[in-house]
């Protein structure tokens, strides 16, 4: 039996809700430990065969804290089985929710020197209702923008739950 650390990095928590789905396919669930990145510091790595990362983007990138955990840690993440999957709107576009496709995360590869073994692009959520006012009208001119739902009294939810299940069954055979 392996044992599996989820890590994330999350602004509205769909990030979080795409971890703990991904954790319902472990079959020992206490084997298996849901942290968030600011919180990994206290986490011995070492102890766990396998690492999956989820990040979520705001405004075009990836938190600053993500790229400084992979770095302090990517001796101990690249000998594992390991994976590292990206959750942003701009993959709810059929031309743009693959890793190959997907901006985000061709920056990320670009930014770390970390290979995953597996990668994968989830669409988010877009929840105007419970943003604050400056990202609500931020979030809704780069909708406008990007021909995206700029309605800000409604809730959008663009992740496709099966993809994450065939991640899941994936990366937690």
């Amino acid at each position: 039996m392996k044992s599996t650390l989820i890590l994330f990095s999350s602004t509205d928590g769909q990030t979080i809700k795409i971890c703990e789905r991904i954790m319902e396919f472990e079959k020992n669930k206490n084997d298996c430990q849901i942290v968030s990145i600011p919180d990994a510091k206290n986490i011995d790595i070492s102890q766990f065969q396998r690492i999956i990362i989820g990040a979520s983007i705001r405004y075009g990138k990836h938190k600053d804290d993500l790229y400084d955990f992979i770095d302090s840690n990517i001796d101990q993440i690249s000998v594992k089985e390991n994976a590292f999957f990206s959750v942003n709107v701009v993959a709810r576009k059929p031309e743009k929710n693959s890793p190959h496709t997907n901006p985000y995360m061709k920056k990320f590869l670009i930014k770390t020197s970390w290979k995953p073994n597996t990668l994968a692009v989830f669409a988010g959520k877009i929840d105007y209702p419970k943003y604050n006012f400056i990202d609500k009208h931020m979030i809704r001119f780069i909708m406008w923008i990007t021909k995206g739902p700029t309605d800000t009294k409604n809730t959008y939810e663009y992740t496709d739950w099966a993809k994450v299940d065939e991640f899941a069954t994936k990366v937690i055979p």
